[in-house]
């Protein structure tokens, strides 16, 4: 049952929030909606960036950025929100995966869970909603959430029917060597990499952990298509992230179309109507038609 549901301006289908219980048992929040009340549909599960925000950030993500959305209940798919904790940096490389075992009755784990680890509970619980075809979830990810695609795809395989990374931020998955470009917060000890100009694929590609990245690949068994964007500083990241999909021979896709907004997938809403340009429309139909390809085969 939802935790509390609400009316969706200039929409009959109302948004559904939820709690899904996480793997060391904290409860990560999602909203769900549906094209019908009656019926199973494929779901499409949207992230943006890193975590943190809880309910109060679903919340206005579901009113702020209504046309994709929309787009996509339009086009059969249910389709919602989700949050999850914050990134952990390098958390990914230096964690290694999830092991679990047990103590005083109870469980013990190496680490604990990571962000795309809450996606999966996220997803995991998602596929018990009655309107949901459980075998049929997809997963479209916005910078950080592309790159937590990736990781989700790769710890755990079979999970997904197709993905869609928009400009992922993969440093850490392609363990990308930056140690001698990105200065440290004097304050936190923390890299900065916000503004590195990583724009050029053969000087990404040369300072990657390529036997690590090819290793992190190979249990990929969802299409993706990667999505770039022309004049992004980390437009190199994103097309080496295609390439060694491409060259592992995994079925994946690549688009990239010169835009001024990182997240351009996600339009906003202007003065209570959406607003998308034609980049936007365009992205938007690519991405459908890619999961309609992968999520309705006999369409």
């Amino acid at each position: 049952m939802p935790v509390f549901s609400e009316d969706v301006e200039g929409s009959t289908r109302p948004a559904l929030y939820y709690l899904a219980e996480s793997r060391d048992g904290l409860y990560v929040p999602y909203v769900v909606r549906t094209p019908a009340d009656e019926g199973r549909f494929p779901f499409v599960f949207l992230a943006y960036g890193n975590g943190g925000g809880g309910i109060g950030w679903l919340r206005q993500w579901v009113h702020t950025r209504p046309y994709i959305m929309g787009r996509l209940l339009a086009a059969g798919y249910a389709c919602g929100w989700g949050r999850y904790r914050t990134e952990v940096d390098l958390g990914f490389n230096r964690g290694g995966p999830l092991t679990v075992d047990a103590r005083q009755g109870m469980e013990v784990m190496n680490r604990s869970p990571l962000e795309f680890e809450d996606e999966l509970a996220i997803l995991e619980h998602v596929r018990r909603h009655p309107r949901v075809d459980a075998g049929n979830l997809a997963h479209i990810g916005v910078s950080h959430a592309g790159e937590m695609l990736f990781k989700l795809a790769s710890r755990y395989p079979g999970m997904l029917r197709a993905g869609v990374a928009s400009e992922p931020a993969n440093h850490e998955f392609l363990d990308l060597r930056l140690d001698d470009v990105a200065p440290v917060s004097a304050g936190t000890g923390l890299r900065d990499i916000e503004e590195l100009q990583l724009q050029d694929p053969a000087w990404v590609r040369a300072r990657i952990n390529l036997p690590a990245a090819r290793e992190r690949i190979a249990p990929i068994d969802v299409p993706i298509l990667v999505m770039g964007r022309d004049s992004d500083h980390l437009q190199g990241i994103f097309r080496v992230s295609y390439e060694l999909l491409d060259e592992a021979g995994k079925d994946a896709g690549w688009v990239s179309w010169d835009h001024p907004l990182h997240g351009y997938l996600y339009p906003m809403a202007a003065d209570g109507a959406t607003g998308p340009d034609r980049i936007q429309e365009h992205a938007i139909d690519e991405v459908i038609a890619f999961l309609d390809r992968y999520m309705k085969p006999g369409r």
